[in-house]
């Protein structure tokens, strides 16, 4: 018995046990606020981008076993019918769908947004998920640089093109994936797309700090018309967005960085949460031009509250894309 108890006494037994133990409780803390409202979404028509994986699949997933009408909208056709049978099999909602869409190519959201219309003709909540993060110097298939082109005016062309289908189903809700990276951005009016010089960090920061301008611009657009649009960051969360920065993919950064930071970030499912939160809860039905982290509203940093660089952003995002007004 004295052997026993001098065993488990041992500093080799005790020191690993409450590392353990103390590595559980901050990855449990780190998962931040969960979205624990039951909701039914039965007869909802939701649009996820970029839900083949991640936080959109998680998001995907969730709204189908609420269930709700998904439909993935992504690029990579193989693996988004993965997902979908995948969330399928999970939840046993049939009424999950995919169509292609490449924000990178104006026409292709073009497309997206016919062939989604020929199909539909309601939308409840779209939400604007998919992105790149820290990509090297790059042009979409419209000469924009990649991540502005990707994260906001791909975006920006299908929100505005689906408005009229959710000013006829309202209320309705848009939900832009953000980031708080908007607070570290500058968007240089001279040289919105970096052609002067490049830093992939900025750029994505840059295209981050759109998402919010164009939010809050949205939302005055949207005054009076029960169509909300909100943002939101969605947490450090471990997925694969990271798959077109170079370093994040060198075998030691996968092999011993990335396991010594996981107990520090959330996983995708809690990486879903505030999505899920703006986009279902009933409390949020009337708020507009908000922004939201970890199912709770936050103050935008100063550069996202510039209501003169937000006219200009969207005026400038208008001409890129050529969008049609009308909508508005």
């Amino acid at each position: 018995m004295c052997i026993f108890l001098d065993c488990l006494t041992s500093p080799w037994l005790i020191w690993p046990a409450v590392t353990a133990l103390l590595l559980y409780f901050i990855r449990e803390y780190m998962q931040g606020g969960q979205f624990t409202k039951q909701t039914d979404e039965s007869g909802k028509v939701v649009i996820v981008t970029g839900s083949n994986t991640g936080i959109g699949k998680e998001t995907a997933l969730e709204l189908a076993r609420r269930g709700a009408t998904v439909y993935l909208a992504c690029r990579d056709k193989q693996r988004a019918e993965l997902a979908r049978k995948f969330i399928i099999k999970e939840t046993q909602n049939k009424n999950v769908y995919f169509l292609e869409l490449d924000l990178s190519s104006l026409e292709s959201v073009r497309q997206f947004v016919v062939k989604f219309k020929q199909q539909q003709s309601q939308l409840h909540v779209l939400i604007n998920n998919a992105g790149i993060c820290y990509a090297p110097k790059g042009r979409t298939k419209d000469g924009f640089e990649l991540h502005l082109g990707v994260n906001h005016l791909g975006h920006f062309l299908l929100t505005i093109l689906l408005l009229d289908l959710l000013k006829k189903s309202t209320p309705s809700r848009i939900v832009n994936v953000s980031s708080m990276m908007h607070a570290y951005a500058k968007l240089d009016r001279d040289d919105l797309q970096s052609d002067k010089s490049y830093n992939p960090i900025e750029a994505y920061s840059r295209s981050k700090l759109a998402n919010v301008l164009f939010t809050r611009e949205l939302a005055k657009h949207l005054a009076g018309t029960r169509v909300t649009v909100n943002a939101l960051h969605p947490g450090v969360v471990d997925t694969e967005i990271l798959r077109e920065f170079t370093l994040a993919q060198t075998t030691f950064v996968k092999t011993f960085l990335k396991p010594l930071f996981r107990p520090f970030v959330k996983t995708a499912k809690s990486g879903a949460q505030t999505t899920l939160y703006v986009a279902l809860s009933p409390e949020l039905e009337q708020q507009s031009g908000l922004y939201f982290s970890d199912c709770k509203p936050r103050e935008l940093a100063a550069a996202g509250m510039d209501d003169q660089l937000a006219q200009w952003l969207w005026a400038e995002s208008i001409k890129l894309t050529q969008a049609p007004t009308e909508q508005l």
